[in-house]
C-alpha cells in the first residue's frame, strides 16, 4: 500500500509534466504552421480587365477555413469588402473604382486563429483611355539572334507604357514597364531575338499617379523569327514577265515538309497558304494566285516557310523574285476610217467620242475663219473699185436739172482737191 501511494502522487507529477511539455511543444509548432499556411489570391480569367467585364477572384488555402474575407486596399488601410463561406469572390461589371490591389485571409468557425493576408493582387482595368499605336523597327520580320524595337506612343499625354505578350496559355503577360514624358513614344527593345522573343505584342498606357487605370489594349503586331530552317524557292508560273490582263500565280516550293507558307511583297505580306501538295522531283509546293495583271503587281517577291505548331518561327526567305507585268495582252493599230479602233486600242469610248467632237469643233472654227476672210477680202476690194468710179470726171457729162443729186455728190467730192501729183484736172 505504502509504495501505491508512493508512486501514486509521482505518477501524477510526471502527467502534470508532462502535458505541460506537450501544451508549449504544441504552441512552438503551430505558429511556423500557421505562417505556412497563408493563402494565396488568384484572379481568373486574367487579373487585367475591361471595363463592363467581370472578374472571378479565388483565396486559396491548404488550411480547412470555412470563412473567407476579401479586402481592398485603400490608402494605407484594407477596409473588408466581401465575406463568404466560399473562396470565390466575384467582381464586375467593373468601373474604374474596382481598379486597385486586393487580398484576402480566412478563419475557422471558432475564429480563435487568424492566418496573416495573403499577398496582394492588382486589379487592372483597361478601356478608361484610347489605345496607343503600336510598331516595331526596323520591321516585325527579325532573323534570330538580332535585335527589334517596339514602340508605343499615344496622341494623350499618358507617361507610362507597359508591353505585354501572349503567352502559350492564351494570355497576355507582362514584358516591360517604362514611363516617359510628355507625348514621347516608349521603345521596348526585345533580343537578340529566340524563339521565346516571338510572338504577339500589345502595349497599354497609362497615367503614373493612377497606375491601375489603364488604356485600351493597342492592335497587335507580330514578330516573326527567321533563319531556323532553309530557305525554300520561289518563282512566277510562266515566267517572272507578265503581260497585263494575263493571271499571275507565284509558287513557293520547299524540301522541307512545312505545311504553311507565307509570301510577302517588299516587306508587305500578302498571304498565308497551306502547302498544296507536291511539285517537281517531291518538293512541297504552294501555288499564290494573284489573279489579272496590273501594273501594281510588279514588284520584288520573297517567300517563307513555317510549321502551323510553331507560327512565329519562319525560314530563311527565298531569294528575290522580280515579276515585271507589262504592255497588254494584244495590240492593236488605230485607222483613221475606223473609229471603233481608237477604243480597241485601249481609249475608252467616250473619250473618243469627246476626241471627235474636238476635231469637229476645229474643223468648223477653220472653215467659218477662211470664210469670214474671204467676204472681207472681197468687201474691201469692192468699196476701193467703188470708190475709184465716183472719183473720176466725165467730161462728156451734161449737167441739168434732172441730175442734181448726182451733181452735189460730184461737187462734194471735188471739193476735195485733185490727187496730189496730177495738175491736169479740170477745176470746176
Amino acid at each position: 500500500m505504502r509504495v501505491q501511494g508512493a508512486w501514486g502522487p509521482s505518477g501524477q507529477a510526471i502527467s502534470v509534466v508532462l502535458f505541460l511539455l506537450g501544451f508549449c511543444v504544441s504552441l512552438r509548432i503551430w505558429a511556423p504552421v500557421g505562417e505556412y499556411d497563408k493563402p494565396s489570391l488568384s484572379a481568373w480569367p486574367s487579373p487585367v480587365v475591361p471595363l463592363g467585364q467581370t472578374v472571378t477572384l479565388r483565396c486559396h488555402s491548404s488550411s480547412p477555413f470555412t470563412v473567407f474575407r476579401l479586402f481592398k486596399r485603400d490608402g494605407t488601410s484594407l477596409p473588408k469588402l466581401q465575406e463568404h463561406q466560399l473562396n470565390t469572390f466575384t467582381l464586375g461589371p467593373v468601373t474604374r473604382e474596382h481598379a486597385g490591389s486586393y487580398t484576402c485571409t480566412g478563419t475557422y468557425t471558432s475564429r480563435a486563429v487568424w492566418p496573416t493576408h495573403s499577398d496582394p493582387l492588382q486589379i487592372v482595368v483597361t478601356g478608361v483611355f484610347t489605345k496607343p499605336d503600336i510598331s516595331a523597327h526596323p520591321g516585325p520580320i527579325v532573323r534570330a539572334g538580332e535585335n527589334v524595337t517596339i514602340r508605343c506612343h499615344s496622341p494623350l499625354l499618358l507617361d507610362k507604357f507597359m508591353l505585354h505578350q501572349k503567352g502559350s496559355n492564351g494570355h497576355f503577360q507582362r514584358r516591360g514597364e517604362t514611363f516617359t514624358g510628355g507625348r514621347a513614344p516608349a521603345d521596348f527593345s526585345i533580343g537578340p531575338m529566340t524563339l521565346a522573343s516571338a510572338g504577339t505584342y500589345r502595349c497599354y498606357s497609362s497615367l503614373s499617379r493612377s497606375p491601375y487605370e489603364w488604356s485600351a489594349p493597342s492592335d497587335p503586331v507580330d514578330i516573326v523569327i527567321t533563319g531556323l530552317s532553309k530557305k525554300p524557292s520561289l518563282s512566277a508560273q510562266g515566267g517572272p514577265v507578265v503581260r497585263s490582263g494575263e493571271n499571275v500565280t507565284l509558287l513557293c516550293s520547299s524540301e522541307r515538309a512545312f505545311d504553311q507558307f507565307h509570301l510577302l511583297r517588299e516587306g508587305e505580306k500578302l498571304g498565308r497558304l497551306l502547302a498544296g501538295g507536291r511539285g517537281p522531283r517531291g518538293a512541297l509546293q504552294a501555288e499564290f494566285p494573284l489573279g489579272p495583271g496590273t501594273p501594281a503587281h510588279s514588284g520584288v517577291y520573297r517567300c517563307y516557310g513555317s510549321f502551323t505548331r510553331s507560327p512565329y518561327a519562319w525560314s530563311d526567305p527565298s531569294d528575290p523574285l522580280l515579276l515585271s507585268v507589262t504592255g497588254s495582252t494584244t495590240t492593236t493599230y488605230p485607222s483613221t476610217m475606223d473609229p471603233h479602233t481608237t477604243e480597241e486600242a485601249g481609249l475608252p469610248q467616250e473619250h473618243s467620242s469627246m476626241l471627235y467632237v474636238v476635231l469637229g469643233l476645229v474643223i468648223a472654227f477653220t472653215s467659218t475663219s477662211f470664210i469670214l476672210t474671204s467676204l472681207v477680202c472681197h468687201w474691201c476690194s469692192t468699196q476701193n473699185h467703188v470708190a475709184i468710179i465716183e472719183g473720176e470726171p466725165r467730161e462728156d457729162r451734161t449737167v441739168n436739172s434732172e441730175d442734181s443729186a448726182a451733181e452735189d455728190v460730184i461737187y462734194t467730192h471735188l471739193d476735195l482737191g485733185p490727187p496730189l501729183g496730177d495738175s491736169s484736172l479740170p477745176l470746176p
